[in-house]
């Protein structure tokens, strides 16, 4: 049966919603252990011989031994090493349902409702404009730039409270678990903290997206039409591997100083920043600018390796999902 224009735009985009949301799950499970030493990398050298984390009933103190907040972390490998000898290997994945619950609420977002929103900018852009059939495809740099922009800002609004939890789970000092699940740990922080304490690093965290998404949904676009555009690949895994990569790349580069104030003002304890600029000012002056780019080589391993498997899997699902679609029609 023939679908009508409205209906066939309805499916479509909630089948992008769909296929996004699974392939983000699914790129994140893959490289969550990239993901946990990043974490634990950034937050290395906070000054504290206590580390504060909001715990069920409260806000708990968890006793650290100074040793233990000391760099104890160097390089990639070996953070992952130190974790997997002192925790196990399961503390990798620590966080990690909150992980998956904001993939799906956060990619579902930034990414399934990037197509729909770059047409409504470029709609904006050219007045709505039938276009020609001999007219040359444009880059449209400006409506990929806005959408990536929304999404990303508006995907956070809708995933904040699942990054919270998952950064105070990947944070947690060895030995320790700051709460018994993913649902006490929204229960305890909007007891403890307020119900906007799962809001915690909003301000940054939209930040960080915004300049994420147009940095690496943008990038992976443009650079994928252009290689189509030029002749220099064909649409298939190979161009969806080199767009990925340059996008993963183009993101660290970006977003690394922002995901760094972010998580440490996530895992602060009440009232120890008042703003995230209190944060990155206090980390310039205690630790130097080098301090925005802690943890770069894993967030940059771990950016590239989700970008590879969530944009391959996202593009085979979508592919697979439009081919079903076709036979039934």
């Amino acid at each position: 049966m023939a679908e009508t224009g409205a209906s066939s735009a309805l499916v479509n985009g909630m089948v992008n919603i769909a296929t996004a949301a699974t392939a983000g799950c699914m790129a994140d499970f893959a490289t969550f252990p990239l993901d946990t030493a990043k974490v634990r990398l950034q937050i290395q050298g906070v000054p504290a011989s206590v580390v504060q984390l909001a715990g069920v009933g409260g806000h708990l103190s968890v006793p650290v031994p100074l040793g233990a907040r000391a760099a104890q972390y160097e390089g990639l490998l070996g953070t992952m090493t130190t974790i997997v000898r002192q925790e196990g290997v399961r503390s990798l994945y620590n966080g990690l349902s909150a992980g998956l619950q904001r993939q799906c609420a956060f990619v579902s977002v930034r990414l399934g409702l990037y197509e729909t929103t770059k047409d409504f900018y470029q709609g904006l852009i050219d007045g709505n404009k039938p276009k020609r059939a001999t007219e040359v495809p444009s880059m449209n740099v400006a409506s990929r730039v806005m959408a990536g922009l929304t999404t990303g800002a508006l995907a956070v609004l809708f995933a904040q409270p699942t990054d919270v939890v998952k950064v105070r789970f990947q944070a947690a000092p060895p030995g320790t678990r700051p709460y018994p699940s993913t649902l006490a740990a929204y229960k305890s922080i909007a007891a403890s903290e307020g119900f906007f304490g799962l809001w915690r690093g909003l301000a940054p965290n939209v930040a960080r997206n915004s300049i994420v998404n147009v940095s690496e949904i943008v990038c992976y676009d443009i650079v994928k039409d252009a290689l189509l555009l030029h002749g220099a690949m064909q649409d298939g895994i190979p161009l969806h591997f080199t767009s990925a990569v340059v996008a993963g790349f183009c993101a660290t580069v970006v977003a690394s100083p922002v995901d760094v104030v972010k998580t440490r003002y996530m895992n602060a304890k009440p009232g120890e920043f008042r703003s995230a600029l209190e944060v990155a000012t206090r980390m310039a002056s205690n630790e130097g600018l080098a301090a925005f780019y802690k943890g770069f080589t894993p967030s940059f391993c771990r950016l590239v390796s989700w970008n590879i498997a969530m944009w391959i899997t996202y593009e085979q699902l979508k592919g697979a999902v439009k081919r079903m679609r076709q036979v039934d029609v």
